[in-house]
């Protein structure tokens, strides 16, 4: 029987070949205790994978009840893919020497909120969930990077206010649910942020209060109070799955995964033990479980996602298609440490961090040629990433008297790209927030660095009162203007070899 006429499900787990690694567990015995909102790739190969573990673990009855509900926001294609086949899926795990593959099972069902958003925000207000989860990238805080704070004025934001138990936003949810609780007497359920935002618990602890007070000034007291909202840090890349990877995994499997997630050999997860209604042994599953998760969180953005944003930018400009392509580029190797180096000096770690083998290790990961992990994808919603990535980074550094010109060319590529015309004159797709202000104003400047640059660094909801600092728009007019002079391929070896 050909592998592609079998589905992958419960039924036919046991007709896997032995190397393939599957629930270490009675699915039927696991009962749901976290709900987690963005039911995407990054999820599915990070947080349920470590819950996964969990269960595997578990010698008590009590830990068998934190198996996960799964959230789509807004598209039901994972769902679709996913409930034909008992929610289980396949993780690839590759790495130059060959590929690993393991079915996942802690995701027990799957929800579509824009279907059915009261159904949701009952399931959130049930007492047996304890943890709501969040994997909804930057944008879907419905806030404003630069400052932290909730944007009441954001279309979905504007909605949820308006239809209490029909939201659509992710603050919406929470906040309907957490009322929910409240006038049922139920305690509130944890708040676990993992997405990259800085300070990421205490940032969505301000807009969720925020956004309960345009409610209800007691709702909004009460969350503050008896919620928690620990801040995190996940590391793992997780390109999209194409085809082909399926294709592959169904080769390996002998059945098929609709929707298997690709990923690499490394994984981390730094969690502040602060939850309201107690958590899984996540310790047992490799979590690092701190006092104090901000030196971590700063460690990741400042090294790993300011260099990938820089790789992605330029290197999409130079034509590579993705970041293993980019890191065989020498100079871009060396564009990649620089930021990492550069970065480092405004970091303050706790005893017994090593920075130098942490950045050794990421140069490793970017140059894995088995993850095909395309520069396109990184370089969606910058407008979101760059105050987290890049902007806090050449903030420290001025601050210190050091120079910015790594940093400001990584900035002027993401000005660059938001054109949307690249340097053969051909249409870019940018998928940002912002996209039609920042073409706009793309449009008006022109293709000349003394206009574009002043004009991008304006824009008050991506730089802040930093846009006008003149160290800043000098460095980054500089290099706007040797990446239209010069292209994205020479302006980093010019940067690179100086």
């Amino acid at each position: 029987m050909r592998h592609n006429s079998v589905r992958l499900g419960s039924a036919n787990l046991d007709r896997l070949a032995p190397r393939i690694r599957r629930p270490a567990y009675d699915r039927s015995r696991v009962t749901p205790g976290i709900v987690h909102l963005g039911l995407g790739a990054f999820h599915r190969a990070h947080q349920a994978v470590v819950i996964d573990d969990c269960l595997a673990a578990g010698s008590t009855s009590s830990a068998s009840s934190w198996g996960i509900i799964g959230a789509s926001l807004r598209s039901p294609d994972t769902r679709d893919a996913l409930a034909p086949q008992d929610h289980l899926y396949t993780v690839a795990v590759r790495a130059a020497e060959g590929t690993e593959h393991r079915v996942i099972g802690a995701l027990l069902d799957s929800v579509v909120a824009r279907e059915k958003p009261a159904a949701l925000v009952e399931r959130m207000a049930d007492p047996a969930i304890r943890i709501v989860s969040l994997t909804v990238t930057e944008k879907g805080y419905c806030h404003t990077p630069q400052t932290g704070d909730l944007d009441e004025r954001h279309p979905d934001v504007v909605h949820d206010l308006n239809n209490f138990d029909a939201p659509r936003s992710a603050p919406g949810f929470i906040v309907a649910a957490l009322a929910r609780r409240r006038a049922l007497g139920i305690a509130p359920f944890t708040v676990l942020c993992c997405d990259n935002l800085a300070a990421n618990g205490h940032t969505v602890q301000r807009i969720v209060t925020q956004f309960a007070a345009l409610r209800s000034k007691e709702l909004s007291k009460w969350i503050a109070d008896a919620a928690t909202f620990p801040c995190t840090m996940v590391d793992r890349i997780v390109p999209e799955t194409l085809e082909a990877d399926r294709d592959a995994v169904a080769a390996a499997l002998g059945m098929r995964d609709a929707w298997p997630v690709m990923t690499e050999p490394f994984t981390q997860w730094v969690v502040e033990d602060r939850f309201a209604a107690g958590r899984p042994d996540l310790a047992a599953a490799g979590v690092e479980l701190v006092s104090d998760v901000k030196p971590f969180e700063l460690m990741k953005l400042r090294l790993l996602n300011a260099s990938h944003s820089a790789l992605a930018y330029l290197g999409y400009l130079a034509g590579y298609e993705t970041i293993a392509d980019t890191m065989q580029d020498p100079h871009f190797a060396r564009l990649a440490a620089q930021v990492m180096e550069e970065a480092a000096v405004t970091l303050t770690m706790p005893a017994g961090a090593d920075l130098a083998a942490y950045r050794a290790s990421l140069l490793k990961r970017f140059a894995n040629p088995a993850l095909h992990h395309r520069t396109w994808q990184i370089a969606m919603d910058g407008s979101q990433k760059l105050p987290q990535r890049l902007l806090g980074a050449m903030q420290d550094r001025l601050a210190k008297n050091l120079p910015i010109a790594t940093h400001a060319l990584a900035v002027a590529g993401w000005m660059r790209y938001v054109t949307a015309t690249d340097e053969q004159g051909r249409a870019i797709d940018v998928r940002d927030p912002l996209a039609d202000e920042l073409a706009s104003l793309a449009r008006e400047a022109g293709p000349v660095a003394e206009r574009l640059a002043p004009a991008l660094l304006g824009v008050a909801k991506v730089f802040g009162p930093f846009g006008a600092e003149p160290r800043l728009r000098d460095a980054v007019t500089a290099a706007l203007a040797r990446l239209y002079k010069e292209g994205a391929r020479r302006a980093v070896e010019t940067l690179v070899s100086a």
